[in-house]
Formats: C-alpha cells, structure tokens, sequence
C-alpha cells in the first residue's frame, strides 16, 4: 500500500485577526455608509479567530484587477510551494532527485508554465520527473490528488510522488461585490500551501517510515446537477464564488450513505474509524457532517481547530488537519481512518487510511 512518509504546511507570514480582515473587508466591498451588521455577523458565525495572507492586508485595497492579483498570487505560490517542498524533503531523508512524479493542485490562481514547472529547477527535480498539474477540483483536491497519488504509486510501487497545494484565497477577493456569498467567502478563507510525499510498496523508506499512514483505499464520487453549489464564476474581475445555500442540505442528503458505503466494502463502520480528518467547509457544512454521520462531537475537534486558527485554507486545509492530526493526537497504529472532502461539481473524495 501508499505509504505517507511526511506532510509539511506553511503559512504566509502575515496574520492577522479575524476582527482586522473584518474592518478592512467592509472598507473594501460595501458602499460609504452602507449597514455593516451583516458582514459582521457573518464573519462572527464563520468561528475564525484568525487567518494568514499572502499579501500585508493594506495591500488588497491597492490592486488593480484580475491580472495584478494573479502575477501576486505565482510570485507568493513560489515562495511557500518550495518551503512547503523542502520542508517535506527534509522530514524524509529523501532527495529532489528521488521525486518520479508530482501533482500540483491550486484553485486560486492560474500559472502557465504550472507552479510545479516553475519550481523544478529551483528545487532540484529531474528533467524527466512526471508532472501533473490540477485546477478545477477546489477544496477536495487535496483529498483528490492524495488519492490519484496512490492510485499512480500502486502501479509504480518503487517509487516516490509529492503532492504540492498552494491556496492564496485572499488573492480571489472581490471588492466590488456585497453578495452574500462573497461575505461568506471573505469570512472563511486564508491563506497556506502543504506537501506530502508518499512511496509505494515496494520502496524501502516504507518500512523505515513506519509511523506515517497507509492509504488503503479511495472513492470519488460526483452529483450530477449540482454544478452551481459551489466553484467559480470567471469574469475579467478575476474568481467570483459561487456557493449555493443548499450545499448543507445537499451534504445531509448525500454524504452519510456515501460514507457508509465506501466503509460497507471493507467490512467496517463508522465507529470504528479511530480519527476523521475532514474539510473545514464552514461552521454549517461541519454540522451538516457530523448529524449525517452521526458522529461524537470530539471526531471533528481537529477540523474546528483548524477553521479557528487559520480558516478555510482550500485544498490545503485536509492535508494540515492530516499533519496535525499525527502530530497532535496519533490514532492507535493499525486502527483505520477517514480522510474526507467536498468540492466543487458537487463532489466528494474519500480515502480510507490505516494509521
């Protein structure tokens, strides 16, 4: 089986209270002298204590359109895809050069040549590493591209594949617009990027790694008619959210057989999965997760944790609720667990881990 051997997150290097992001997000997207009681409340509701940016948040008022933010958001991508990279590298013992495949995964910003090309040389990969750059998946690409991670190393056992999320949510902001769901966007999401490296089977830091997780098995599932439950209008102001107010509803209805399923197939149950690390969505969709799979309030304590400290970081988040959830609080080894997340289409991806 995969075998996780090191995850390593990173933040942007400048945080600030959820009460600053507030202030400056009213200056920025409501009119002079319009109510601020509904922005308010809505980043009070969201449970972030705080967030980190790519950019000082005196910044954000200051650019000029969809082009200024995105040039912004590869020049910070770069900085924390590498440390994310090297960080990982350096909990392993492994080199750049040992890397035979990478996947790439970011929803907030678009980079041709992709961020994982332009880190190549930076890094150290080999000419000849395979690359495989995601956009489009969202929030669950995380999950997504940790499950096609094992999916290509159950084929190519002896090798090594890096999965790289870098998130600049903040860059996504758009000031002109009082919607709802863009006070709900600017109340949840950060900023941060992950790396994990995995090896199949058959390499030999697999055995010398022995405390990271296996991955057992995944499933991927799409809704059909859900396409305008969450993702992103594209226009020339840049990304403008979409997000439907039915997706807890939709997670209620969905998620809970889903699950139940996928554990059916390997004789186990919800009760026996020892840790769930799962998207931080939102407060709502948390709720609507854990009453669906009728869970103890403490299986979600680290994904709350998560939401508090640094918000809703996209395809980055599951991966450092995953390092947190290993550094923090080890499930008993052998015990199976649950990665879990939803993103746009609508969609979810499982994989089913054994610590």
């Amino acid at each position: 089986m995969t075998r996780i051997v090191a995850i390593h997150g990173v933040l942007p290097p400048h945080r600030y209270e959820q009460s600053e992001i507030t202030h400056a997000f009213a200056d920025m997207c409501l009119p002079p002298g319009a109510d601020r009681g509904v922005l308010e409340r809505l980043h009070t509701s969201a449970t972030v204590r705080g967030r980190h940016l790519a950019l000082p948040l005196e910044r954000y008022a200051s650019l000029s359109g969809f082009g200024e933010a995105n040039d912004a958001f590869i020049e910070s991508a770069l900085l924390l895809g590498e440390q994310a990279v090297r960080g990982a590298l350096d909990r392993t013992g492994l080199d750049p050069g040992d890397i035979d495949l990478v996947i790439s995964t970011s929803v907030t910003g678009i980079a041709a040549p992709s961020l994982e090309a332009r880190l190549a040389g930076r890094i150290g990969l080999r000419p000849d590493v395979k690359r495989v750059p995601i956009f489009g998946l969202g929030c669950v690409a995380g999950a997504a591209g940790l499950a096609r991670v094992h999916d290509y190393l159950d084929g190519h056992p002896g090798q090594v594949a890096l999965l790289l999320s870098v998130e600049l949510c903040s860059l996504t902001l758009q000031r002109t617009d009082a919607s709802v769901p863009n006070l709900v966007a600017g109340a949840l999401f950060g900023d941060g990027a992950a790396a994990v490296l995995a090896v199949g089977r058959d390499h030999p830091h697999r055995r010398e790694h022995r405390r990271g997780p296996e991955v057992v098995a995944t499933r991927s599932t799409l809704y059909p008619g859900t396409e305008r439950s969450l993702g992103w209008d594209i226009g020339d102001a840049g990304f403008r959210i979409v997000l439907g107010a039915d997706l807890p509803d939709l997670v209620r209805e969905t998620l809970g057989d889903e699950v139940r399923s996928f554990l059916s197939d390997h004789d186990l149950k919800t009760q026996d999965v020892t840790a769930w690390v799962c998207h931080p969505g939102g407060p709502q969709v948390l709720e609507a997760v854990r009453e669906t799979l009728d869970l103890p309030a403490r299986a979600l304590e680290p994904t709350w944790r998560s939401l508090a400290e640094v918000g809703n970081l996209s395809s980055a988040s599951v991966l450092h609720i995953l390092r947190d959830t290993l550094a923090l609080h080890p499930p008993p080894p052998g015990t199976p667990g649950l990665l879990l997340a939803m993103g746009p289409g609508f969609c979810t991806e499982q994989l089913l881990l054994r610590w």
